[in-house]
């Protein structure tokens, strides 16, 4: 019994639709096919089995053949203007007379028709669902929608295959995506989750922690910091006027930049404010105290611009690690992204590995990360230079491919 050959193979160069190692090492070694020593029918077998790996791998060959079509949509664009000044006869305009002008013509970018070969396939509905970015394979696409949790213009759709038309929108569990995109959980978050699993099946009460008594709320005083993000917030409305009001006096130009550059940074720290954790909010803090010194003091003593306060970089330095911390913050300790055993994925949430290298989505679809929803523009198509259809291949493999499937028609 001949041996089924492995999905992923380092041997045998198969780029797949897929965020892996594998296939971001098979990338790399992708070359362009090679023409001697190999007849034409090898080139063209060769192609289509290596083009097929990538698109539409899920579709059985037959099923293929019926959605392959020899019309390749393409957008020629023509300039407005010449349109407007010519009606088309200039084209032949001397022809045959020894008229013909010797002028050089600019040659048009070529349009790659033959890469539009698997354009089929980009309308089915798993195919769409990872283009989007919203699974980290086809084939998972294709688990989400057998499992009911797609839906096509508001209706749940079952079938991976379903064509897409011009103006569908599809949308996704967001659940579900955090799952795909997400990286995926370690073994010690799987052996935390059943140890809490068989703890709640033998009705064993979770020790709960003491009850805190509720903080008082603390009075505003300027000798004594308070490291809370209502104090943080009070502190940074009043540096915002300091420094406008530094602005509004005659300072240098050096000097000038840095208060403006402070002054974004600023801004940006209030709208953090209300998610920071009270320990980048008291780093934050300490940290804003010299700047707040210093402006004060100018704003008493100083009234002439070569007193003007000056920031040194040591001090922007620590303006910017400070800030970087109450981002970092922000961003892993939120209401939304807290450590839960009983998610399917990794938490806190981080995307996947090796997802950077194939994120991107393609013109025709107009996608909403904050809902998991995409809508189908419409068909992608080929322009002077660009093919809508994203394929790892070269040209010379996409016209081999094209022609093997031609010729069967």
């Amino acid at each position: 019994m001949r041996k089924k050959p492995r999905f992923h193979s380092i041997k045998r160069i198969k780029v797949r639709a897929d965020w892996s190692r594998w296939t971001l090492y098979n990338l790399a070694r992708l070359k362009p096919p090679k023409s001697y020593i190999r007849t034409y029918f090898q080139q063209k077998w060769t192609a289509k089995s290596d083009t097929r790996a990538y698109h539409g791998e899920q579709i059985r060959e037959k099923k293929w053949k019926r959605l392959f079509t020899r019309n390749l949509p393409a957008v020629v664009p023509m300039s407005h203007k010449y349109l407007a000044q010519h009606d088309g006869s200039e084209q032949a305009a001397g022809r045959g007379g020894g008229a013909d002008s010797q002028r050089k013509t600019q040659v048009p970018m070529m349009t790659p028709y033959m890469q539009m070969t698997y354009w089929p396939v980009e309308r089915r509905l798993d195919t769409a669902i990872f283009r989007a970015l919203f699974a980290s394979s086809v084939r998972q696409a294709r688990q989400f929608c057998v499992h009911g949790l797609v839906k096509v213009n508001g209706k749940k759709m079952r079938f991976p295959g379903y064509l897409l038309n011009p103006g569908d929108m599809f949308q996704v569990v967001p659940e579900t995506v955090m799952f795909a995109t997400g990286a995926p959980k370690t073994r010690s978050a799987v052996a935390r989750r059943i140890a809490e699993e068989k703890r709640a099946a033998r009705g064993e009460a979770v020790k709960a922690k003491p009850a805190q008594p509720a903080p008082e709320v603390p009075v505003l005083d300027a000798s004594k910091p308070d490291p809370t993000p209502a104090r943080l917030k009070k502190h940074l409305q009043e540096l915002m006027a300091d420094v406008e009001g530094v602005l509004a006096t005659d300072v240098k130009a050096k000097d000038k930049q840095k208060l403006r550059e402070f002054r974004q940074t600023v801004r940006r720290a209030i709208s953090l404010w209300r998610i920071a954790s009270p320990d980048s909010v008291s780093t934050l803090d300490n940290q804003f105290t010299f700047l707040k010194s210093a402006l004060s003091k100018f704003r008493q003593e100083s009234d002439t611009p070569e007193e003007a306060v000056t920031l040194t970089k040591e001090e922007t330095n620590k303006l910017k690690e400070a800030f970087e911390k109450l981002k970092e913050e922000a961003d892993y300790n939120s209401t939304w992204n807290k450590r839960d055993a009983s998610k399917p994925y990794l938490t806190p949430w981080r995307p996947r590995d090796y997802m950077s290298a194939f994120a991107f989505i393609p013109r025709y679809l107009e996608v909403n990360q904050n809902v998991c929803a995409a809508v189908y523009l419409r068909h992608p198509v080929a322009r002077p230079g660009l093919a809508e259809v994203p394929s790892p291949f070269s040209y010379e493999t996409g016209q081999l491919a094209f022609n093997w499937y031609l010729r069967r028609r």
